[in-house]
């Protein structure tokens, strides 16, 4: 399978959940495409901005 028949089945099940991608994420999927970015540099850059700060974790 190739990169781009990868993400559009991937985008594909996003939107079957009746989900958005961001702009953010489809920016990041199409730097992937083009082997700017690695999936490993896709999954830090969305762990670093949903990751909950310790400080603000419920208790």
């Amino acid at each position: 399978m190739e990169k781009q028949q990868a993400w559009d089945y991937a985008l594909g099940i996003i939107k079957v959940d009746g989900l958005e991608p961001s702009r953010e994420f489809l920016a990041m999927a199409e730097k992937e495409k083009r082997g700017e970015m690695t999936l490993k540099d896709i999954k830090l850059a969305l762990d670093a901005k949903y990751r909950m700060k310790k400080d603000k974790v419920p208790q």
